[in-house]
């Protein structure tokens, strides 16, 4: 019995299996094991974390308390929740504005930086410039500039006569809403400038040859080439635009705290007021995995209706 067992473990497959263990296979797991080691220290174990104190009522005023007993009464208080179904409203106007502006304003800013002209190289870095700009930085920047008693803007909405009196911009609820989502464009645009950028170059400049041969007009030349060109990027920066902005946190923050009256209250923002503000721990960790949730369910949702390989 011993030796037929060795026989069988010495047969073709297990030569097959310790090569495979000895091979380039081997050494490739061994490369990757350090990054999916990190990754699920990383995402992993905050998400189960979060995930199991959603389900219970967390006690942080007792060090080393041991967790109450599973429940849903954290989703059951997030359902009833009036502030929850209006930072939800809110979120999904913040992040349907700044991602449409900063995709125009994107994508005509790169078209302009594809063409040929002296200082275009000025031009292209000064263009990205927001991006670099920390986001603590360029939000006490907005600040100052929308400040209603010496802000930049009043002064020079005063000075042309546009407005007859200082604007609350950031004390009353829909400008507050539009001077954050104002900021996050500013903050935003630049990227997809960039990723256009790059897809306009990569489009073969031996198409614009044959259709200006041809006598096809700017906007022919427009749907029918440069369009197509640049779909699946476009596709891409959006879904990761709209991902950045629905988690963004700072310019809220640091502009309005979420307020007026909750005006600017996102659902990033109101994890962290419940958690860090209110204490409810439970709550916020609720809060926090419905978000994910909807940003998995709109990214799944993208995908399929945009049709597009992101490669």
């Amino acid at each position: 019995m011993t030796t037929q067992a060795q026989a069988i473990g010495s047969g073709p497959a297990a030569g097959r299996g310790a090569r495979w263990l000895r091979g380039p296979e081997a050494f490739s797991l061994l490369l990757l094991a350090p990054a999916v080691v990190t990754m699920a220290v990383v995402v992993l174990y905050p998400i189960a974390a979060a995930l199991n104190m959603s389900f219970h009522r967390v006690d942080i005023y007792t060090p080393g308390a041991r967790q109450g007993p599973f429940t849903l009464a954290n989703y059951a208080m997030l359902l009833r929740s009036p502030a929850f179904a209006q930072s939800v409203w809110i979120s999904t106007e913040y992040v349907a504005a700044s991602t449409a502006c900063a995709l125009v304003i994107g994508f005509g800013t790169a078209l302009l930086l594809n063409q040929t002209f002296r200082g275009r190289a000025v031009a292209r870095m000064l263009a990205v410039l927001p991006w670099a700009v920390p986001s603590v930085v360029a939000a006490n920047i907005w600040w100052w500039i929308l400040d209603p008693t010496y802000g930049l803007l009043n002064w020079v909405l005063l000075r042309l006569g546009v407005v007859a009196q200082p604007v609350n911009w950031l004390t009353s609820p829909g400008p507050a809403l539009a001077s954050v989502s104002i900021a996050t464009i500013w903050k935003g645009y630049p990227f997809f400038t960039v990723m256009v950028l790059a897809g306009l170059q990569a489009i073969p400049r031996d198409l614009y040859d044959a259709a200006a041969v041809d006598g096809g007009g700017a906007v022919a030349v427009f749907r029918s080439i440069t369009l197509p060109g640049v779909q699946n990027i476009v596709a891409l920066a959006t879904l990761l635009t709209v991902l950045w902005v629905f988690r963004e946190f700072t310019y809220i923050w640091v502009l309005t705290g979420g307020g007026p009256v909750r005006a600017t209250e996102t659902l990033a923002v109101m994890t962290y007021r419940e958690a860090f503000s209110f204490f409810h721990m439970g709550f916020a960790a609720a809060v926090g995995v419905v978000t994910l949730l909807i940003s998995t369910a709109a990214s799944i949702l993208f995908i399929r209706q945009s049709g597009h390989e992101f490669y």
